[in-house]
């Protein structure tokens, strides 16, 4: 009884022991750091990962996350009035790293009051830094250097408590909800007027254009009249010249040809009718090839009056060439 009395004891001082143990080792991972706390005290501080020993029931580990922390602002977002007097609605969101343990428990204590107090800090400069700057700097002009002053003037608060800020980013800045409709509005009423004014000015430029085009359109179409006119004339006027040496070689050719054309004018309309006599002396190169005129039935020829010795050099009366017969404008009758 006395054995079996001993081998319980044994294996109860055992598993103390190992208890103790297990109690007295702890693991620092790579994404970790600790700190070692003796009866409430701090008395050291692990960065490097690997097995490290402490005293059971003694120690006191705690471990901080040695990564990026996001630091998210409390909702609702951020409302700040600018320069301009513009209110707008920020969120933003910034990334801390813990560099030192030991500052970082003695004036924060955990991650849940160091959430708490530096997102009053970003706040803070948030309120700063986008109060003294316009609408226009925030949204577009001058973002990126002012999440940059941001971003210094919490790290420069932080480093006090054993952290320092990586970066700041503004996620959002926009106008209330309430004045955004306004803006839009007016920017939408804006864009209509530059509208209206683009396009008066392009229906004016259009107009001008329109205008000098038409001018010159009457010039060239003036100047080509004149040239025409004038080429015109001088194609009449060989023309003449032409006709009258014509007249002037052969008098009795000229009168054919001017009796044709008197024909050509005659009988080219189709719907034009004629009531003529046929011994009219219209149609006497019809009855006669030579142009002369025809005899009327039973008469006689008129014998040409005898003429007496005419001078010299004088032109006899068979070489006055006839009369020319003007071109007829006879009246038609359908």
């Amino acid at each position: 009884m006395r054995r079996g009395v001993f081998n319980w004891v044994t294996v109860a001082a055992l598993v103390v022991v190992a208890i103790l143990a297990y109690l007295s080792v702890f693991v620092v991972s790579q994404t970790q750091q600790a700190l070692v706390l003796r009866f409430g005290n701090p008395v050291r501080v692990i960065t490097e990962p690997g097995l490290f020993a402490k005293i059971p029931l003694v120690d006191n580990v705690i471990f901080l996350e040695k990564r990026l922390i996001d630091l998210d602002t409390p909702s609702p977002p951020l409302e700040i009035i600018a320069s301009d007097q513009k209110r707008l609605v920020v969120d933003a969101f910034g990334r801390y790293r813990i560099i030192d343990p030991l500052t970082f428990y003695q004036k924060l204590g955990n991650q849940q009051i160091a959430q708490v107090q530096l997102a009053n800090m970003l706040n803070s400069a948030l309120r700063r830094v986008l109060g003294d700057s316009s609408f226009i700097d925030v949204v577009r002009n001058r973002r990126a250097e002012l999440m940059t002053r941001i971003t210094d003037q919490v790290d420069k608060e932080a480093t006090a408590l054993g952290v320092v800020i990586v970066d700041v980013r503004i996620r959002s800045a926009d106008l209330p909800a309430a004045n955004s409709q306004a803006i839009y509005q007016r920017m939408q009423t804006e864009r209509q007027l530059v509208a209206a004014q683009t396009r008066a000015q392009g229906d004016q430029l259009g107009r001008q254009i329109r205008a000098e085009a038409d001018r010159q359109a009457t010039v060239i179409v003036a100047e080509a009249n004149g040239e025409s006119a004038r080429l015109r004339g001088d194609g009449e006027g060989q023309r003449n010249q032409i006709l009258s040496a014509a007249f002037g070689q052969d008098a009795d050719f000229f009168a054919f040809y001017r009796t044709l054309q008197a024909y050509q004018a005659s009988f080219g309309a189709t719907d034009t009718r004629l009531v003529l006599s046929p011994t009219s002396d219209f149609f006497r190169f019809f009855n006669n090839p030579v142009g002369t005129s025809s005899l009327p039935s039973g008469g006689t020829a008129a014998k040409p009056a005898t003429a007496g010795p005419s001078a010299p050099g004088a032109p006899s009366a068979a070489a006055v060439p006839p009369a020319l017969p003007a071109t007829p404008t006879l009246p038609g009758v359908r």
